[in-house]
């Protein structure tokens, strides 16, 4: 028998638990991040310039670099440590600073501040995440994809939990009339796109020494290649892009303000108290309200307006608006239990209260002391089956004709004007300065006012800071048969919650955007101010007329009377209000927390909005495609091991 000898075996190596190839070495040092410290620096360095953008501070040409410090994190080919705590805390703090008008409010409004600000903050780690989704992962470039899903995100906020349109980068731009004369095609978030995408061209060109600086790359090692930020190469496409956009937007504002022919529409006295908000819930102070405003409005009288404008809720009483036809069995059928079962409440007390014509009288009677037609902020409840309903109005008096029309609002401010998901979520109540009463209800449509010529729409509080609200009014309250759009939208607003800060400006600032887009003036009659009138361009107008200071009761005790004065130790020099200039000199911007009477011809515009017929088809398609990085980034990418070359995920 032969044998056959196999080979004998060579020896297994043993390896050390410690001992690693090179290979594994180099995977090592890529899975390394950078340290966090440099996400932290460049997420801070955004906060600051951001809000140094807006309101107080209104340094308009910070916006066009803000962003660049935060998009250099989406041009990092991985993430740093901490990275998107960072940006959470850079957009929480943003948020933070620029809102804190919330809390003056109430103090019930320091949660909702704090809430607000930190859900805000989230659209700056979405804005992070889903560039760098279509950048790293689509090959999207860094200045299509920076602008694309920063106005996305923009039009999301806009709409979503009823929307909230404050702090749009186009705003930080108010003051350039010819660069936002685009929001009459785009709304004002084509004047966002344009900045946002200047600041990717620009982030373009930041070297990669100063990614090193930053540290916002990890260390090279041995054997293991340096990594580079994305949009090294040709950032100078991005550049020429940047500016070719800008010279076109500009070269459009310049032509659209050519073509405007402004023509002399209604006289307006746009009357302004200056009372904080919570005098308008005080019964004892009723009175001492209506005596300002009424005194205020016989300022105007000699400029015979056409209308006269008084601030939202600013007529105390509330206005009962019930059916004539109901009879009393009816009325007291449609009280609540509670009312029903009352021993304290009879049926002949609830009949009188809502047949009282008190409130009616009042209101007929400001339009007949001024001879010109009234346009009111009041609260209004109706009766329903199931008991009262609440309104922010506005209602129109004719002085010949007495009331004519009604306006309830129909964007109801969350929390302020109505509780989101307190009957599934009791404690919300505690967010409202209200507690659980502060429940408004929407009204159904938008309506129109027509006296002397003119036809004049309504808006409400923070309705002049939504603008596919707007634009939805302006449309449906075109000419019936022309088919002509109003001529004036009208802004009621009580900015007295605020105490004079900076949402008094910003405020402002947001509607001058609203009458762009339409192409329509807009007067504001708002207590504390800032009363304003706006033309089709955006401008905010020097008006005719301003009378301003800070008036007490009894210098205008039964609308202005002299001897009334007189004998409350006043004299008529003290009793009259100042005429000075709408612009303060030392501050530059208009005056505001102070008594005032603006008389102006309100400027018509003609001329037609593409945002109006069109609506908001540019920035919802931005919006899409933004929801369509969120479901691409939810997808899990390919393993290393299937793809060496992929990046990590964003």
């Amino acid at each position: 028998m032969t044998t056959t000898m196999l080979p004998e075996a060579a020896p297994k190596t043993v390896r050390s638990p410690r001992e690693r190839t090179v290979e594994q070495i180099i995977d090592t040092a890529r899975a390394q991040p950078a340290e966090g410290r440099g996400a932290w620096i460049v997420s801070g360095a955004t906060a600051a310039l951001l809000w140094a953008s807006f309101t107080p501070l209104d340094w308009g040409p910070l916006a066009w670099v803000a962003l660049v410090p935060l998009i250099l994190l989406i041009r990092l080919p991985r993430p740093t440590r901490s990275m998107y705590r960072a940006v959470l805390a850079g957009g929480f703090l943003f948020n933070l600073m620029s809102l804190q008008w919330m809390r003056l409010g109430h103090a019930a409004m320091y949660p909702a501040w704090v809430a607000t600000a930190a859900y805000m903050a989230l659209y700056f780690v979405l804005f992070v995440g889903l560039s760098r989704v279509a950048v790293h992962r689509l090959r999207v470039p860094l200045w299509v994809a920076v602008p694309v899903v920063w106005v996305g995100l923009e039009y999301v906020r806009g709409h979503f939990l009823t929307g909230f349109g404050w702090y749009y980068l186009a705003h930080t731009q108010y003051r350039w009339l010819e660069l936002i004369q685009i929001s009459d095609v785009t709304g004002a978030y084509g004047v966002s796109f344009l900045i946002a995408l200047a600041n990717a061209a620009l982030a373009g060109l930041v070297p990669e020494s100063a990614f090193r600086k930053l540290r916002l790359l990890p260390a090279a090692s041995d054997g293991v290649a340096a990594e580079t930020p994305v949009n090294s190469r040709r950032p100078w496409i991005a550049v020429a892009v940047a500016m070719l956009a800008f010279a076109s937007v500009l070269s459009y504002g310049h032509v659209r303000r050519g073509q405007a022919a402004f023509r002399e529409g209604p006289r307006i006295a746009l009357v302004q108290g200056n009372f904080i908000s919570q005098v308008k819930h005080d019964p004892n102070q009723w009175v001492t309200l209506i005596r300002v405003h009424r005194g205020l409005t016989s300022l105007a009288i000699p400029y015979r307006p056409d209308v006269v404008i008084w601030p939202e809720t600013m007529f105390p009483w509330p206005l009962h608006a019930v059916d004539a036809d109901l009879t009393d069995e009816q009325l007291v059928a449609l009280a609540p239990p509670e009312i029903r079962n009352s021993p304290r409440y009879s049926d002949a007390e609830w009949i009188r209260n809502w047949r009282n014509p008190d409130a009616r009288h009042r209101l007929v009677e400001i339009a007949e002391y001024a001879n010109s037609a009234a346009i009111i902020g009041v609260g209004t409840q109706t009766l329903v089956e199931g008991g009262p309903r609440r309104y922010n109005s506005a209602v129109f008096i004719d002085p010949a004709l007495g009331i004519t029309g009604r306006y309830d609002k129909l964007h109801r401010v969350p929390f302020g004007e109505y509780i989101p998901f307190s009957d599934v979520l009791p404690f919300l109540r505690m967010f409202s300065p209200y507690g659980g009463d502060s429940g408004l209800t929407a009204g159904a449509r938008a309506e129109v006012f027509e006296y002397a010529g003119a036809r004049l729409a309504p808006v409400i509080c923070f309705e002049d800071t939504v603008p596919h609200l707007v634009r939805k009014i302006v449309r449906a309250t075109r000419d019936a048969e022309t088919g002509q759009p109003v001529d004036v939208i009208v802004n009621l607003t009580n900015d007295g919650w605020f105490h004079g800060s900076s949402e008094l400006d910003q405020h402002l600032i947001t509607a001058a955007f609203r009458a762009v887009e339409t192409r329509t003036p807009m007067v504001r009659a708002v207590n504390t101010g800032i009363s304003a009138v706006i033309d089709g361009d955006g401008a905010i107008v020097e008006p005719d007329v301003f009378l301003g200071g800070n008036i007490s009761v009894p210098r205008l005790v039964r609308g202005g009377d002299r001897d009334a004065a007189k004998r409350a130790g006043v004299s008529a020099e003290e009793r009259l209000l100042e005429p000075m200039s709408f612009i303060d000199p030392a501050t530059g911007r208009p005056r505001k927390s102070l008594d005032a009477v603006l008389i102006d011809d309100v400027p018509l515009d003609d001329r037609d909005s593409l945002y109006v017929a069109w609506g908001d088809w540019f920035a919802g398609t931005c919006g899409m495609l933004a929801l369509g990085l969120v479901v691409i980034g939810l997808v899990p990418k390919r393993s290393p091991a299937t793809s060496r070359n992929e990046t990590d995920p964003p």
